[in-house]
């Protein structure tokens, strides 16, 4: 046991003591590890990232929410038999919330009619376009998953007249409103002027795609009001409980059925739609990721392994006579092979830990210049990229390690 410590410890000095006498060539034949480490703890950071960015806006979007729409959230090659599907009405949520009230143990809590529209907003002399405007109910407290920062929502009064006051995501109020109180301050939409009684927390943006925090909520009645009464609706409703969204689907639609007063025979003249369905348009781009990735990283690690076993084949051959020496001194092979495949398996390390720094580096300048785009530098990389360095260094230094140990002493000896 103390013999084969005592060749471990050994052999690694001797490592170094070569890495160290050949900085520049070690650097050079560790650079296709780096590179291959790079690569496949960015494209692991890039999917972590994109895996919490996901999940992070799931939550802003709520859930615990179901959507009933004409249309579904994935493509469809059979678009005749959605475009003619009839809209969905106020009153369709109306129906709803009764025949939810009247079901025994319902999965479902509350229909929330929801409209939305893009528009410019101004207040003096500054103006913002790009604003979502969403019109509901006043029951659109009961949906929303951001906290009032200031004020209030409107309540059932203000939502049925449909009277011209609204509520501002954070970054509208600060830029509409900069370095001043937003309440009681009138914001003009499309030439009507609305009155600010509230101001959402802020949100953040789903996946550096929109931001919750660009949008205002008025009135439902007053968004039909100007913007017209055959705007498009959505449902919006609440499960009680998370964690039976499926089971709370099928309720939902049996009870859309009833709305809709469809008879057993017809299909559904409307869609069910939940936040997952993000996922399998994200799934795709996180497998390009991937296989982009680990493209380049087995490239890189090729072309890596290959330099070291060369490099590893040199070292042997300049110091045959020394192979030569310790072995007529008594050196087993299993120390000359341990010697050898150390040293490639240390070079294959400091590459590992080199793209490590690299990654890390590029990742924090990522998300201070890039602070929408999700990246995570997750301590498991660290196991992967560490993992991979040895078996690089395993890989192509084992053939060299195994001529070195088979030399005969004699032959090295008189090796010029």
């Amino acid at each position: 046991m103390t013999r084969t410590i005592y060749e471990f410890t050994e052999s690694f000095r001797i490592a170094f003591q070569q890495i160290r006498a050949n900085a520049m060539r070690s650097v050079l034949t560790a650079l296709g590890v780096i590179i291959g480490i790079v690569a496949v703890t960015l494209m692991g950071t890039a999917i972590n990232g994109i895996n919490i960015g996901f999940q992070n806006s799931l939550a802003m979007l709520g859930e615990d929410i179901l959507y009933v729409q004409r249309w579904p959230w994935r493509n469809v090659d059979d678009w005749w038999n959605y475009i003619n599907r009839p809209a969905i009405r106020i009153e369709h949520a109306e129906k709803l919330n009764r025949i939810i009230e009247s079901t025994p143990n319902s999965l479902l809590e509350v229909a929330v009619p929801v409209a939305g529209r893009g528009s410019s907003v101004k207040s003096g002399d500054i103006k913002l376009s790009g604003v979502t405007i969403i019109g509901s109910t006043s029951d659109y407290s009961r949906i929303v998953t951001a906290d009032i920062a200031e004020g209030r929502l409107y309540n059932d009064i203000e939502a049925n007249a449909g009277r011209q006051v609204c509520v501002l995501g954070s970054s509208v109020a600060e830029t509409l409103f900069p370095g001043r109180p937003a309440l009681d301050q009138v914001v003009d939409i499309r030439g009507q002027h609305f009155t600010v009684i509230g101001v959402l927390a802020k949100q953040g943006e789903f996946l550096g795609l929109f931001s919750f925090d660009n949008q205002i909520v008025v009135p439902l009645a007053a968004l039909r009001k100007y913007w017209g009464s055959r705007i498009d609706l959505q449902l919006r409703v609440k499960v009680k409980d998370k964690t039976k969204l499926m089971q709370a689907e099928e309720e939902l639609q049996g009870a859309m059925r009833r709305v809709r007063s469809q008879l057993p025979a017809e299909r559904d003249n409307f869609s069910i739609n939940q936040q997952q369905a993000f996922k399998a348009q994200l799934d795709p781009v996180k497998s390009g990721i991937a296989i982009a990735g680990l493209f380049i990283t087995g490239l890189a690690l090729f072309v890596g392994a290959i330099g070291i076993m060369n490099i590893t084949f040199v070292s042997v051959k300049e110091r045959t006579k020394e192979i030569g020496t310790r072995k007529a001194l008594g050196a087993r092979r299993r120390t000359i092979l341990l010697q050898f495949l150390i040293e490639a398996v240390s070079i294959c390390l400091i590459g590992g830990v080199v793209g490590l720094a690299l990654t890390f580096g590029i990742a924090v300048g990522i998300r201070e210049k890039l602070p929408a785009l999700p990246v995570e530098f997750s301590g498991s990389l660290i196991f992967i990229s560490m993992a991979v360095s040895i078996i690089t260094g395993i890989v192509s230094g084992f053939l060299p390690a195994l001529g070195a140990s088979r030399l005969d002493p004699v032959v090295a000896l008189r090796y010029e």
